[in-house]
This record gives structure tokens, sequence and C-alpha cells, in this order.
């Protein structure tokens, strides 16, 4: 007589399993959660131009220039280049999987879940920091617009947070209320302002290079390598973060109408395009004004106008166009946090209330207000200067994860379609993952030790409520089948009895 059966006690997916793509791609429409597709491929690339051109090239130029000299106009050219492996990946994921959450989603369906919960508290934190830092920064612009435009300025009591002699940041307060609102009310009426004020930024860039090259002079540029070659690298590693933005377009791959056809062209696109006016705009600095003019300038290209040509006139006209540009990268950071946030909430890491979607708007409305809310504290009272660097760090692991995400389903998912594939795979994604880690490196320690504190507290989060709540588990309960990371090319049933299942998590 045969031995009786004997079940085998029951377990949870482990920390390492993973989202079937399909699953992800179905369950939008399944959920209730699902976001209304209204953007096309124009107003994705104005997208991603928005989030990119903003003070970085109002800024950073000036701090590029007096590291390289002249040549930090290669100091743009290697900086997209590094960007250009990272942008790639992200093409084919979204593209692949056209799901909002972005780097957390890939991770999802690639690494496992707790990878992705530790890339979506990321960029949380990244997202976060990055549009209060950016609305602080759209205050002090406002002050110099009005101070060259009518020659007042608002009290420092209203224009300050208390660490800088004020009370609180009123202007910053009003930019994100108002951005808020506008992302509560639709996508649709987001891309269509984000597309004008992206007309507004690059018609302010288009003047500056027409009035500097009616004053261009060559003798800038010589000695070219002023600061010695290796100048050029150390420069880029600052002027690479003027370039961060194209993968918020990433976030709106739900609500694109045509996402494996507009999303790669919406990122390439962009980063293209952007890098055109960077370089364009490098070399008519240089041509009318010296690094030494511009290295310390808060408003470099103002400066190069007035000091360099002669042309005071035209420093309220860059004004305007730094405010516009600040103000539509507060929008499409926003745009993106609140997706990732959802997309988190949607698979139970957060508490998935919050992912109701407005029925008229067809928006995540509560929880956008929640976050504008929190944002809004953060811009009136915290000053930032100190934390910005953990956007960096936050977007260069992510760039180092999605880089990672196209190698492994290029191997677990060989047959999955894929409207876009980057090419010479997996050189360009290993290159992508070379370059984020070497800048990565670059960064001080102090800004380690702070993102590791964050990743910490995110990962009590994940153990006391995500790990319980997640809808992969939810799924297990119902005898669902589900991957681990561990060994993703093996479907697992939900309670981790099938084969394999020693190597489940």
């Amino acid at each position: 007589m045969s031995a009786p059966h004997v079940s085998q006690p029951s377990r949870r997916p482990g920390i390492f399993a993973i989202r079937d793509v399909n699953s992800l791609i179905t369950e939008t429409t399944e959920t209730g959660h699902e976001l209304k597709r209204a953007v096309g491929a124009t107003q994705l690339t104005a997208m991603g131009v928005g989030a990119i051109i903003g003070t970085g090239i109002f800024v950073v130029i000036g701090q590029g220039a007096g590291i390289a000299g002249p040549a930090v106009i290669l100091s743009f050219v290697l900086a997209a280049v590094a960007c250009t492996f990272s942008a790639l990946s992200y093409a084919e994921l979204a593209s692949s999987i056209p799901v909002s959450g972005s780097a957390y989603t890939y991770s999802y369906a690639t690494l496992g879940e707790i990878v992705a919960w530790i890339i979506g508290w990321d960029l949380i934190l990244e997202y976060g920091v990055s549009v209060a830092a950016v609305a602080v920064g759209w205050g002090g612009n406002f002050n110099v617009f009005l101070d060259a435009a009518f020659g007042v300025q608002l009290p420092a009591a209203i224009a300050n947070p208390p660490e800088e002699g004020g009370v609180f940041n009123l202007p910053a307060v009003l930019v994100v209320v108002a951005i808020t609102l506008l992302l509560v009310r639709g996508v649709r009426e987001s891309a269509a302002v984000n597309l004008v004020m992206v007309g507004v930024k690059l018609l302010a860039l288009t003047f500056f290079i027409i009035v500097a090259f009616t004053s261009f002079s060559t003798k800038n540029f010589t000695p070219f390598f002023s600061e010695g070659a290796g100048s050029v690298t150390s420069a880029a590693a600052i002027i690479f973060f003027a370039y961060i933005g194209f993968d918020a377009v990433s976030t709106g791959s739900e609500e694109a109408r045509k996402p494996q056809r507009d999303l790669p062209l919406a990122i390439i696109g962009s980063l293209i395009i952007c890098t055109i006016f960077y370089v364009v705009t490098a070399v008519g600095a240089i041509g009318i004004a010296t690094p030494d003019q511009m290295k310390d300038s808060e408003a470099p290209l103002a400066t190069a106008l007035d000091e360099g040509a002669g042309i005071s006139w035209a420093a309220w006209v860059l004004a305007l166009g730094a405010l516009v540009a600040i103000t539509s990268v507060v929008l499409v950071i926003m745009y993106g946090q609140t997706r990732i946030f959802f997309a988190m909430c949607r698979d139970g890491l957060m508490p998935e209330r919050m992912a109701k979607v407005h029925p008229r708007f067809g928006t995540p409305a509560v929880l956008t207000l929640g976050l504008g809310g929190l944002i809004a504290v953060l811009a009136a009272f915290v000053p930032l200067g100190v934390i910005v660097e953990l956007v960096n760090i936050g977007t260069l692991f992510a760039f180092v994860l999605v880089n990672i995400g196209v190698i492994v389903l290029r191997r677990t998912r060989p047959d999955m379609p894929r409207p876009y594939r980057v090419p010479w795979s997996p050189v360009v994604p290993i290159l992508g993952i070379a370059f984020a880690v070497y800048l990565m490196s670059d960064l001080p320690l102090e800004t380690w030790i702070r993102f590791l504190v964050w990743l910490v507290i995110g990962m009590l989060i994940y153990f006391l409520y995500g790990y319980r709540h997640s809808r992969l588990r939810r799924a297990a309960a119902q005898g669902a089948t589900v991957r681990s990371a561990a060994d993703p090319e093996v479907d697992q049933p939900a309670d981790g009895t099938g084969p394999g299942s020693e190597r489940h998590d």
C-alpha cells in the first residue's frame, strides 16, 4: 500500500517574487484603477523636454564652464552620451510594459518585489525632494524676474524659509498648489499647459542663441582645453544632472494613447532635442563670455549677455524663460511622482484606497492632493540645498536597475513583444550601468549615508505593511501562479509548493 499523501504547508510568495508582465497590463482594467489614455507622442516628448530643460541649462552651465573652460561644450556631449545608454533601456521597457510606475514597475517585472519596493521608495524621495527644491528655486527666480523687469522684489519674510531669514516661501507654495490642482484636473490639460511652457522656454533659449551669435567671437575658445582634458569628465559629472528628466516620460506609459510607439519616440526624441539646444547654447555662451565671467553667477546666461555682449536689457527675457522652464519641471516631475506612488498603491504595497481614480477627471485625485500638500510644506519651510544631491543618487540608482532589467528580461522572456529593442544588447545596458555607477561613486559620503537611512526606513515600512498587503500575496491566497526572480523561468504556484519551490525566498 502506498503511503498516504501528506500535504505541504503553504507559503506566501517570497520577497523576490515577480509580477508577470501580462498581468501587470491586464490588471489596470480589472482593478478599477485604470488611468485615462489621453496623450500622444508630441505631448509625451514635451513632457520630457519640460522635465529636462530647467535650472540645469540656466544655472549649471556656469559651474561646468568654471571646471572645464571652453571644453564644457564637450562635457555636454559626454553627459548626453552617458544618458543615451539608459534612455535606450527605458525606451525598450516602456514600450514592452506600458504601465504606470516607470522603474518601479520594470523592477517588479524583472528583479522581484523587494527590489521594486526599494526603487519605488527611492523614487518617492527623488521626485519629492526634486519638486520641493525646484519650487524653492522657482521662488528665487520669481524675485529675479520681478527685479529685472520691474525693479521690485518680494519681502524676505514671504520669499525665504526660516533658516534664510524669512517666515515661509510663499511663491514656492503657490506654484506647488497651482500645479497640484492642474494635475488633479487631468493629464490632457496638464500636458497642454506643459506644451505651452516648453514652447516658451525653447523660445527663450533660441532668443539667447540668436543674440549671442550676433556678437560671437572665437577668442574665448583658445586654449580650448584650458583646464586640461580631464576636466571634461569632471564637468560632465555635474552637467549630467542637467539631462535628468527623460525618465519621467516613462511614468506616463499608462496614459499614452499608443505607448508602444510613442514612448520610445518621446524618450529618445526629448533627449535629442535637449542635447542640441544645450550644445548650441554652450557654444553661444562661450562665444560672448569667458568661463570666469559665468562660473560664479546664479544666472550665467544673463551674465553672458550683460557682461560679455553688453546687452543688459535681455536679462528679464531670460529671467522669464527660466521662470517658465522651472514651472514646467515642477509640473512634470510632480506628475511622475504621483504616478509612481499610484502604481505602488495599486499593487497594495501602499494603502490601496489612495489609488482611487476620480470618476470625472480620470486622475488619482486624492493621492495627488496629499502629495501636493506635503511638498508644499517642504517648499515653504525647508532649505533643501543640502539634500538635493539625494535626487542625483536616486536617479542614478534607478538607471542601474532599469539597465539590469533589460538584460534580465532578454534572458527570461526572450519571446515577449518588444516594439522597441535596445541595439547591441547587453553591451548598451552594461555601458549604461557603468556610467551610472561611475557618477554615483563621485557623490559625497554624506549623500550615501542619507540615502541608506531613507532606504532603511523604507524597508521597515515594507516588512510591516507592504509585504502583508501586497496584491501578489492576495493572489497567492486564491491559488494564482507567481514567479520568483530567483528562478524566473519556472512558473510557481502561489503557495510556493511547485517545482523549484525550494529556491523560493
